[in-house]
């Protein structure tokens, strides 16, 4: 029959090792041994590329902070100074902040509270009454905390509520308060004095606010002066709702963050930077003998 005739010449051709089929076998494995061979090829190039390439280099710049410096009340810029990278452009730690500031308020709690207790209270330590007997409820002493002119039960007594922060911990955290008012432009340096004339009234001080966009609607100002001056305090205390004015002395971590921008003398800041730089500061040699 002509279809089994064909089906076992199908049948010879695919059991014959010199046949069509394995003809095709070997032309698919030379094309595939090609191919993979060129491919392999490729690869170990592109990493001997990658392996050779230099890798690009960290820039770290060491220019220094610069601001400004203002004329008051006027206004005028002046010149421009620079600091250390390491006074005014600390990065922002807000843990160090908040350990600042947790430990001024510590220290600035007095602790004097004071009561007496059931054992301080003066008198007998007498039962008043018998346990039983007298149809009143049982009592103890005259001293008890139930009864007038006893004891307070578990009042406070006096104790010291300040807690312990690392110097250079508090250090940094002056430089990094002032870093972040930096960053934010809120912080005004006056390269003269802050001063007023001696008949100024608090209206001065307010259109002298309004000017410059430091009242109460923009956030209240907080005025740094290194030298006391009681007539500039007085002045500045009656318009307190715009301003606060504060000693270099009287300043906390806590006031330099408190309002919304500060305005200070020069000299008053590179005070609070020295003496709040003190974990920089390079030891000097020891002498070998």
């Amino acid at each position: 029959m002509p279809g089994g005739d064909a089906l076992r010449a199908l049948r010879w051709l695919s059991r014959s090792t010199g046949g069509l089929l394995s003809g095709s076998e070997t032309t698919t494995q030379r094309c595939l041994t090609k191919s993979f061979s060129r491919s392999m090829a490729t690869e170990s190039q592109a990493t001997t590329e990658h392996l050779t390439r230099e890798a690009p280099k960290a820039v770290w710049t060491t220019e220094p902070a610069r601001a400004t410096t203002y004329s008051f009340p006027s206004m005028e810029p002046l010149r421009f100074v620079e600091y250390p990278r390491n006074h005014l452009l600390m990065p922002l730690r807000k843990d160090i902040l908040h350990r600042a500031v947790i430990y001024e308020g510590d220290m600035t709690r007095q602790g004097s509270a004071s009561t007496k207790w059931r054992d301080d209270v003066h008198g007998s330590g007498r039962k008043l009454h018998a346990q039983k007997g007298t149809g009143k409820a049982r009592a103890g002493d005259k001293k008890s905390p139930i009864r007038k002119g006893g004891g307070v039960a578990h009042g406070p007594h006096p104790r010291d509520f300040s807690t312990s922060l690392p110097q250079k911990i508090y250090d940094q955290a002056w430089r990094i308060a002032l870093s972040y008012r930096y960053r934010r432009g809120q912080l005004i340096i006056i390269d003269n004095d802050i001063s007023v004339p001696e008949d100024a009234t608090p209206y001065l001080i307010k259109e002298i606010f309004k000017v410059n966009n430091w009242g109460r609607e923009f956030g209240r100002s907080t005025l740094i002066t290194d030298q006391l001056d009681e007539g500039l305090f007085a002045t500045v205390r009656e318009v307190g709702e715009h301003a606060k004015i504060l000693d270099r002395k009287d300043v906390d971590v806590k006031d330099l963050l408190e309002t919304g921008r500060l305005i200070i003398e020069k000299q008053a800041l590179d005070r609070i930077l020295a003496n709040h730089s003190r974990d920089l500061a390079v030891k000097p040699a020891k002498a070998l003998y």
